[in-house]
C-alpha cells in the first residue's frame, strides 16, 4: 500500500466539509459562465474554504480548482470540483457530488467523492483498493453488452456544441442498439463512482477537465475499471476524453465508440 493512503483522512474531512455545506446553505447567487452553463455562490464558498483548509493541513501540496484555478507549484496537488453537477444541485436533484483527488505528476493517486444527499462517501488511493462509507466495493462482473448500463456524459453547451454532440448523438445511438440502458445523471463523479461501485458498467465521458474526473479515475480504477482516454492511451489529467469500463465489456464499449468516429470523423 502506497504512502498516499495517509492522505485520504484529510481529503475525507475536506469534502465532508463541502457537504455539510451543500447541506445547509442555499446555492446563492447564480452566475452564467456561458452558454447554458453556471456556477453558483457556494461553489465559490466551497472551493475557497477547501483551499485554505487543505493549504494549512498539507501546505506543501499545491491546488486546482475548477472556478479559481491553479495555487502552489508542486508536483502533487489537490484537485477539487466543489459541486459536481451543479444544475442538478440548484434544481433539487440529488444527484450531484464533491469531488477532491490528489494528483501526483499527471496521475490521480489519491480521491474522495462525497454524494451529500445519498449518504454516500467514495475513497481510493493507489494500491489500496476502493470503498464506500467504509466498505470495500468492486466494478460489476457484466459480460455482455445486452446486459449492460451505460452512463454517458452530458451533451455539448457553448461554441461548437452541435459538431462535438455529432459524436455524443451517434454513440448513443451506437449504444442504443446493443446495451440494456443508457443513463444520464449529469455528474461525472457520480458516474465513476457508481461504475465502482458495479451499479454502473461503463461511464463515458466525452469531454472533460482534471476535476471532473481525477478522484472518480482513482476510485474506479481501485475498484477494478479500466480507463482510457479516445485514443485507447491509460487515461491521466492531460486526457480530454474518459471510457470508464468493467473490464470485460472494454473492447465491446471501444468497438462502439470507434463505429462512431467512422460516421462522424471531424466532430471531436
Amino acid at each position: 500500500m502506497s504512502d498516499y493512503q495517509e492522505y485520504l483522512p484529510i481529503a475525507a474531512e475536506a469534502t465532508r466539509r463541502a457537504a455539510d455545506a451543500m447541506r445547509r446553505q442555499s446555492p446563492g447567487v447564480l452566475t452564467a459562465k456561458g452558454d447554458r452553463d453556471l456556477v453558483s455562490e457556494l461553489d465559490y464558498a466551497i472551493e475557497r474554504d477547501l483551499r485554505t483548509f487543505l493549504s494549512a493541513e498539507t501546505p506543501d501540496i499545491g491546488f486546482l480548482g475548477e472556478e479559481e484555478g491553479p495555487s502552489g507549484s508542486s508536483s502533487r496537488r489537490w484537485v477539487l470540483d466543489p459541486i459536481d453537477g451543479t444544475s442538478n444541485y440548484v434544481r433539487g436533484l440529488p444527484l450531484c457530488a464533491v469531488s477532491l483527488a490528489l494528483v501526483d505528476g499527471n496521475e490521480a493517486v489519491a480521491g474522495v467523492i462525497q454524494l451529500p444527499f445519498l449518504s454516500a462517501t467514495y475513497t481510493a488511493a493507489s494500491g489500496g483498493g476502493a470503498h464506500v462509507n467504509g466498505r470495500p466495493i468492486t466494478v460489476s462482473s457484466t459480460t455482455c453488452m445486452s446486459q449492460a448500463l451505460v452512463a454517458i456524459g452530458d451533451y455539448a453547451v457553448g461554441p461548437g456544441a452541435a459538431a462535438r454532440n455529432r459524436l455524443r448523438f451517434a454513440l448513443t445511438s451506437q449504444l442504443a442498439a446493443e446495451v440494456q440502458r443508457i443513463r444520464m445523471t449529469g455528474s461525472a463523479a457520480l458516474d465513476l463512482a457508481w461504475l465502482a461501485e458495479g451499479r454502473l458498467d461503463a461511464a463515458l465521458t466525452l469531454s472533460n477537465h482534471p476535476w471532473d474526473m481525477a478522484a472518480g479515475v482513482i476510485i474506479a480504477r481501485e475498484a477494478g475499471a479500466a480507463v482510457i482516454d479516445g485514443n485507447g492511451a491509460r487515461h491521466d489529467m492531460t486526457s480530454t476524453m474518459t471510457l470508464a469500463v468493467t473490464p470485460e465489456l472494454m473492447s465491446p464499449i471501444l468497438a462502439a465508440y470507434e463505429k462512431t468516429l467512422a460516421v462522424t470523423p471531424d466532430a471531436r
